[in-house]
């Protein structure tokens, strides 16, 4: 019995191996691709029957140990320079625009809390809140308005975009670390509130029960005006 057992582990082992063309179609699939590829775009061109998943986790394997890694952030797949090696490269990029503490905690508090308007921002920092902080924020791809609040005013909602999970490398929100480890990456300086804890963040797109589409902007919106690219963070 226990011959019948490994014999039928060994095929079990054989069958759930990627076919070697399919690897080589993802990987050059994924090499072409000037932004992260979704998967159900890489499945559409691999032979009938295969398991993307398969194929993917066979390819990062092979990926695994060398200079470029393979990486799946916001279940998209994209070759990064290996984690050890990013420091020789790092001269060599644009140099990122740098947020301010207020920019950066606002936009701790919309990933973890998401989805939320400017007063909830301002509740838990304990501060107003700058038209430019959200500015800086939605200029870089990382923050959209989601919807309005059901309550009075209509103010407006705010989360995160698959944008931000592939800035910051993450294959889903639910990867963001704790508070403890913001705190202590400087990522996070603020006090939180009584009653504020982290929750377990969730970037669903669909509207909440409390949300309602963004329709005509309020009184208040144009009241704002636009907002000035040379307005503090």
């Amino acid at each position: 019995m226990t011959a019948v057992s490994d014999v039928a582990r060994l095929f079990e082992t054989i069958a759930s191996r990627a076919a070697p063309e399919d690897v080589r179609i993802a990987e050059a699939m994924v090499f072409a691709s000037a932004e992260p590829l979704e998967e159900r775009a890489i499945a559409a061109r691999l032979s009938v029957g295969a398991d993307v998943g398969v194929v993917m986790e066979e390819l990062r394997q092979i990926y695994s140990g060398r200079g470029v890694n393979l990486v799946c952030v916001a279940s998209r797949w994209t070759f990064r320079t290996a984690e050890d090696l990013s420091w020789l490269l790092a001269s060599d990029g644009e140099e990122k625009r740098k947020l301010s503490r207020a920019a950066t905690e606002t936009l701790a508090i919309i990933a973890y809390h998401q989805p939320v308007t400017r007063a909830d921002i301002e509740e838990i920092r304990g501060v107003a809140v700058s038209k430019g902080a959200l500015d800086v924020l939605m200029e870089a791809g990382w923050v959209r308005m989601r919807g309005r609040r059901k309550a009075p005013g209509r103010p407006i909602t705010y989360g995160t975009t698959t944008d931000f999970l592939i800035e910051f490398g993450l294959e889903a929100i639910a990867d963001l670390p704790g508070l403890d480890e913001l705190q202590g990456a400087g990522l996070f300086e603020g006090k939180l509130p009584s009653g504020y804890g982290l929750p377990d963040p969730n970037d669903e797109p669909a509207l909440r029960s409390d949300e309602e589409p963004l329709g005509e902007p309020t009184p208040l919106d144009r009241a704002w005006g636009p907002i000035s690219p040379d307005e503090s963070a």
